[in-house]
């Protein structure tokens, strides 16, 4: 991941892409898209009817009924977002920390961005008297906050917001007006689905909330970009879209024909789809598992990984060794732990958090390694962290942090 430097860069800041899975794309899959390989022709903006309509049965199966003149299809989450916020106007309120990608593109149209602090027991959803605070002091400084960016399954913290978090955020930013995008990208990837209740932010207030799912969360490679928004029923909703396609029509922003067929595949949820979703999950849950106890151990602060393929980590326990290797600020915590783990380790300061907190996001693809059928082994095998390939990534791991432990250790003044 290239390190971020001032020279020669504008405001934007561009975070770390999608965590991968690592894993070889399913044969199923494959053929589909190179049975569309030769389709030349342009698919029209916003995904032909036939990706819509099943977009609309993926989200019909999740209680979400919807129509698909009211859905649009783009190539990755990052255009939809970008064509949202164009669309609606008005300043951007964010969680912190928030998912790399939601805050450059409210900065690359010229709006201010305003991060909202979580509680303690997750990420991806504001606190909502930390909202309500925040709507306030905006407006008292001549701003017009309008849209508010969440995740339920959040990226970077991995955690589940519990339904009355969600409830009393979600009441508080109807009261203030606000439109809100909920970004649903990791909602299949629950690591135990029967005993974690998702509730989309859509079922609550279903005139105010456009739902946006990038298929790279679960059902597609993150090189294939393709991405669904859901919009409101209603007239407003009906404009929104209208709006959001002239956006993504100035942008040429369409879906590849090939990639189209592989994503409507992929939405249908045949039965080689959902086994490896299913697979995929439990062994992303097991890795989380494994990375969380490693870097508890030794003395780093990390809440438990509840969705996803990645883990927030939070090394201030640890700053005295840190401080020993030059590492000051999450950036320089980036680096090194870049060139130990020899994985991406992109700092908290890409997500939202302040420079200087020692934060970064560990991304458990990163530790499933080796050729393509070592790789896929790891989705059969009953026992995936004793492969010798995962089992060498995980020592590495352990190794990293309790390096780290032991020096803190010797650093601590005598009480």
């Amino acid at each position: 991941m290239r390190r971020t430097a001032p020279e020669g860069h504008g405001p934007v800041r561009f975070g770390p892409p999608l965590p991968e899975d690592g894993l070889p794309v399913l044969p199923e899959l494959s053929a589909v898209l190179a049975a569309a390989a030769s389709r030349g022709d342009h698919e029209p903006v916003g995904g032909d009817r036939a990706l819509r309509e099943a977009a609309c049965g993926y989200w019909d199966r999740r209680g979400l009924h919807c129509d698909p003149d009211r859905v649009a299809a783009a190539p990755g989450s990052p255009a939809l977002l970008l064509a949202l916020t164009a669309a609606l106007g008005g300043d951007v309120l964010v969680p912190r920390p928030c998912a790399a990608w939601w805050a450059p593109y409210a900065r690359l149209l010229g709006r201010p961005a305003f991060h909202v602090p979580t509680p303690p027991e997750s990420g991806g959803v504001p606190d909502p008297y930390a909202l309500l605070e925040t709507v306030r002091r905006v407006r008292a400084e001549g701003g017009d906050p309008r849209l508010l960016v969440l995740s339920v399954a959040d990226d970077p913290t991995a955690t589940v917001a519990p339904p009355e978090l969600l409830h009393e955020t979600v009441e508080a930013a109807q009261g203030e007006g606000l439109h809100l995008v909920s970004d649903e990208t990791w909602r299949d990837t629950l690591h135990e689905p029967h005993d974690t209740v998702l509730l989309s932010p859509a079922e609550m207030v279903p005139d105010r909330v456009t739902v946006v799912t990038d298929l790279a969360g679960a059902l597609l490679p993150p090189g294939w970009p393709a991405a669904v928004a859901r919009f409101p029923a209603g007239d407003d909703g009906a404009g929104l879209h209208a709006r959001v396609l002239d956006v993504l029509t100035a942008l040429d922003a369409r879906v590849a024909a090939p990639v189209a067929a592989a994503a409507g595949y992929a939405l249908g949820e045949p039965e080689p789809v959902t086994a490896r979703v299913a697979h995929t999950v439990r062994l992303h849950a097991l890795l989380a598992a494994e990375a969380h106890t490693a870097v508890v151990a030794a003395g780093a602060l990390a809440r438990p990984p509840r969705s996803g393929r990645h883990l927030y980590v939070d090394l201030a326990p640890l700053r005295p060794a840190l401080t020993a290797h030059g590492v000051g600020d999450a950036q320089e915590l980036e680096d090194y732990l870049t060139a130990r783990l020899g994985m991406p380790a992109p700092g908290g300061h890409r997500f939202g958090d302040d420079l200087e907190a020692p934060r970064v996001r560990l991304s458990t693809g990163a530790l499933v390694a080796g050729s393509d059928p070592e790789r896929a082994e790891c989705l059969t095998s009953p026992t995936p962290l004793e492969l010798p390939q995962v089992h060498r990534a995980l020592i590495r791991l352990k190794s990293v942090f309790d390096d780290l432990r032991d020096e803190a250790q010797r650093w601590e003044p005598p009480r």
